[in-house]
């Protein structure tokens, strides 16, 4: 049984319907196994649309002599999968995802597109239960304080374009990117891509679109690329 009491605690918002809140964390495998129990993929959904919103209203008023490429590029970088899955484990909450047994076997909780997708559903869940501005909140409590981290790192420099450089540079390629496996329904796609050299799996990489999958692809190859040089 979830302590609801203890998770809101934890997020910082007390919800007037905490079933909302039992669904954000409600992975579909846990759903396909227990009937008539909905998955959080409708709340993934709006959560990353009210998510993108929040991101790029907050970036386009702090940055105001910025080009769109430069917000788009900090954007795509607090809104990564990888970064808001950290923004959830550090807010130890990764205990109350309700997953498959087969999921837990295999630490489900721990993959970066879960996390990331139960963070996006919980933002969901909070929109819809205290509307914009608590959402709004959250997102600020939570994500915009990654930004300081992403520009100390220049994690916002396009992954693509700077694993291109480097892999015509190095190696006289130019990297390829494949769809490696596709699911969930048609209003809330997963989408996990892999980047190539040449016949070389190098990275994969998961996201809600395949652009988005294959900017974690490129991001997640230059870590590699970094461990080895």
């Amino acid at each position: 049984m979830i302590n609801l009491k203890s998770l809101q605690s934890k997020l910082n918002y007390q919800f007037e319907d905490t079933s909302i809140l039992e669904t954000a964390l409600t992975h579909k495998s846990f759903s396909n196994e227990n009937q008539n129990i909905q998955s959080n993929e409708r709340l993934e959904f709006l959560g990353d649309a009210v998510l993108e919103l929040v991101v790029t209203k907050y970036l386009f008023e702090k940055f105001p002599d910025r080009q769109e490429g430069y917000l788009t590029s900090l954007r795509s970088a607090l809104v990564r999968g990888k970064n808001i899955a950290k923004v959830l484990e550090s807010l130890d909450v990764l205990e109350y995802i309700k997953l498959s047994f087969g999921e837990q076997r295999s630490n489900g909780s721990k993959k970066s597109y879960i996390q990331a997708n139960v963070y996006e559903a919980i933002v969901g869940s909070i929109y819809m239960d205290g509307g914009y501005e608590v959402a709004s909140k959250f997102i600020f409590e939570t994500v915009i304080p990654t930004l300081e981290g992403i520009l100390e790192e220049q994690a916002h420099i396009d992954s693509k374009s700077h694993l291109q450089e480097i892999a015509q540079e190095r190696f006289n390629l130019t990297p390829t990117y494949h769809l490696q496996k596709e699911s969930g329904p048609d209003h809330s796609k997963q989408f996990e891509m892999g980047v190539f050299f040449f016949d070389k799996l190098i990275a994969k990489g998961n996201g809600s679109s395949k652009q988005k999958a294959e900017i974690e692809a490129a991001y997640n190859a230059l870590q590699e690329i970094q461990k080895d040089s």
